[in-house]
């Protein structure tokens, strides 16, 4: 049986704790705290992968969100605001 070799690096998925944990050592005055970050998760604002009782995050989608305020495609606009589909 020949072995599937992936060339991608896996994503860097981290719990709640060690999300909020690797965000504190970048940045040690980071604002976000676990329990925004769990409600971010259980709203649908940032994807998360859920098994058993622990929700696994993305960091490059929690970044890109803590960055452009969006998970990816969505743009907002200079106050804040998101377009909506026509």
């Amino acid at each position: 049986m020949a072995e599937i070799i992936s060339l991608h690096k896996p994503p860097r998925m981290r719990g709640i704790k060690q999300a909020i944990a690797e965000l504190k050592t970048a940045d040690a005055n980071t604002a976000l705290t676990e329990r925004a970050l769990r409600r971010l998760i259980l709203t649908s604002e940032i994807p998360s992968v859920k098994i058993g009782t622990k929700y696994l995050i993305n960091m490059d989608v929690l970044e890109n969100y803590l960055y452009n305020g969006s998970r990816g495609g969505e743009k907002l606009s200079a106050a804040g605001i998101r377009k909506i589909a026509e």
